[in-house]
């Protein structure tokens, strides 16, 4: 090729460059004219706050019959729009039941398992779910989620009772978390635990940690003290059942000590027949709550002062 086409070819070359250059320049200058044509996207996200409550009637009976519209629910003081979520009752059911085994419940411990056997046979349903643990020296999971009830029956009834202390606020607080990683979507979580709540053991949680992550696992806490009143003659004793109590009336539980170990049959029932009655109310948390704020709530029935309502307090704000 000669001088004059060598020439030639580079001043093309130069010129495409150029001209590549100059798009490659502009396409983001059009890029961000493209941004500031489309419209702006809103992003909204609300958090749906689950209220399981349970309304008994003078007698301790369960009311059934009550409708979103007549409950009024408040948090923070302000009136919240609530609705009904499912049928009373018909909501899956995720049950920890926690189980004794220490020294200081010894008596009469098989008899404390058939009870509990019979419990959970008659309050689990096919779309309910169940774990076991064991409260001692150290919490033992002794049957992990299941909706299995015969397994954990079975399972129930294989444990042995021992002379161990007790680490009764690890074993609750343990249970309280793994609920909340377990348990699924939309389902009411309850524990239920028999023991005289005499902690001797624990190591890693105390009591206000217990009741901190049973309200973040959305927990209802029952308990039932096999002690019976003589517990009253013990300041350890009463101390215990009085942590119980703390850790039931915030959740919408109860603890129960009844005078004999017979009647822990009958309080089984009663657990059972709330728990198959119970209302499961919801509504839309408002804005502005910081993650981890806990949130106060409080619910009436207007038109009937006289009902009993049992309920959470309140409970922890999510990140949005």
């Amino acid at each position: 090729m000669n001088r004059g086409g060598r020439a030639f070819q580079f001043s093309l070359l130069t010129l495409l460059g150029v001209l590549l250059c100059s798009s490659a320049a502009r396409a983001p200058l059009n890029a961000r004219q493209a941004d500031k044509s489309a419209p702006a996207v809103i992003r909204v996200s609300a958090t749906l706050v689950q209220v399981p409550v349970s309304v008994t009637d003078a007698a301790g009976e369960p009311v059934r019959g009550l409708t979103a519209e007549d409950f009024r629910l408040e948090e923070e003081g302000r009136p919240q729009d609530v609705t009904m979520l499912g049928e009373p009752g018909q909501t899956p059911l995720e049950l920890a039941l926690l189980f004794d085994v220490s020294g200081s419940v010894r008596d009469r411990f098989q008899f404390q398992q058939e009870v509990a056997a019979r419990f959970l046979r008659e309050v689990l349903k096919p779309a309910d779910s169940v774990s076991v643990f064991s409260v001692g020296l150290v919490p033992r999971r002794v049957q992990s989620r299941t909706p299995e009830r015969a397994l954990a029956v079975e399972r129930l009834l294989g444990i042995e009772p021992t002379r161990e202390a007790t680490a009764f606020f690890d074993a609750v607080t343990e249970a309280a978390i793994y609920l909340r990683q377990t348990a699924a979507a939309g389902s009411r979580r309850v524990q239920v635990v028999i023991s005289d709540g005499e902690d001797n053991q624990s190591e890693r949680y105390r009591l206000d940690d217990a009741l901190r992550e049973l309200q973040r696992a959305d927990c209802i806490f029952y308990a039932i003290n096999p002690s019976g009143p003589s517990i009253r003659l013990n300041k350890i004793s009463t101390r215990g059942h009085a942590a119980m109590e703390s850790l039931a009336n915030p959740t919408g539980g109860a603890a129960f000590l009844p005078d004999r170990l017979e009647d822990m049959e009958s309080v089984f029932r009663r657990i059972t027949a709330e728990l198959q009655a119970q209302y499961l109310l919801g509504y839309y948390a408002p804005a502005g709550a910081s993650a981890g704020q806990f949130r106060r709530l409080t619910l009436r029935v207007p038109k009937r002062p006289e009902l009993r309502l049992r309920t959470r307090q309140g409970y922890y704000a999510l990140a949005p």
